[in-house]
């Protein structure tokens, strides 16, 4: 009976999570307007997605400053953890600590503290404020997948490589980097990802005539929602999944 109740229990949950998401991917093939009727199957919102400008044009910021942001938050995140780990135990402490106030800080606090040091510093707000934005929330992510993979590594293993006769940059890149790889691909993943789903901080940290993907829907919401989004919506979807698929696929290539 208890085995019966943990397996009901998950399937639960898993249609709780999921069955909206298959509302939405059969929505976007609706041929009508209305939610409540289904008036036939029809690629039309799929048509209209692809030959809106302002969609489109969201859909490169959003992809562009995702990738920009994993990129150089996971770099600047690898090699704080880096440096973090090289602290002896009381300052790495205080680092740590300091690197987990963003983490547990509701977006709000961070969105508004950006804006208003763009706004000192006299910055006009926009695609660069939003890519330097998303950067900065994302570095302690990487921080913190990085920092496990250090601690379990040999701490011997550096040395001895500079006692062979290696350079510090050349032991950076042989033996601390590929050892401490997982974690930077996890980091940069999840900072991807992280930046494709972020609004609060967006829309605080850009203008109007620069939108994300979430900041557009936010604005077409107000008026409401039109079928174009389920479409928008279930490709993004299927795209994030199947890129899942492939990293679970290459994680399991590598443990076998």
């Amino acid at each position: 009976m208890s085995k019966f109740l943990k397996r009901f229990y998950l399937v639960l949950i898993l249609l709780f999570l999921y069955v909206p998401i298959v509302v939405l991917i059969v929505e976007s093939f609706n041929a009508g307007v209305s939610r409540a009727k289904w008036e036939g199957f029809s690629l039309r919102w799929y048509n209209d997605l692809f030959n809106s400008p302002a969609i489109i044009n969201a859909l490169y910021v959003t992809v562009s400053i995702a990738f920009l942001a994993a990129f150089f938050a996971t770099i600047l995140g690898t090699l704080a953890a880096i440096g973090i780990h090289a602290m002896k135990k009381r300052p790495q402490s205080i680092m740590m600590t300091l690197t987990n106030i963003p983490m547990t800080m509701p977006d709000i606090v961070t969105a508004i503290s950006l804006m208003l040091l763009f706004i000192f510093t006299k910055l006009h707000r926009g695609y660069f404020t939003m890519l330097l934005a998303h950067i900065t929330f994302n570095i302690p992510y990487v921080i913190l997948s990085v920092m496990p993979k250090l601690k379990q590594m040999n701490k011997f293993s550096y040395e001895a490589a500079l006692d062979l006769g290696a350079t510090p940059g050349y032991a950076l890149r042989k033996v601390v980097i590929p050892y401490v790889m997982p974690g930077v691909i996890t980091g940069a993943l999840l900072s991807f990802t992280l930046s494709l789903d972020d609004f609060t901080i967006s829309y605080f940290t850009t203008s109007p005539l620069v939108q994300n993907l979430s900041t557009l829907i936010y604005s077409e919401a107000r008026k409401g929602i039109k079928p174009t989004m389920n479409a928008l919506s279930a490709l993004m979807f299927i795209a994030l999944l199947i890129l899942l698929l492939l990293v679970n696929r290459r994680a399991s290539m590598n443990n076998d």
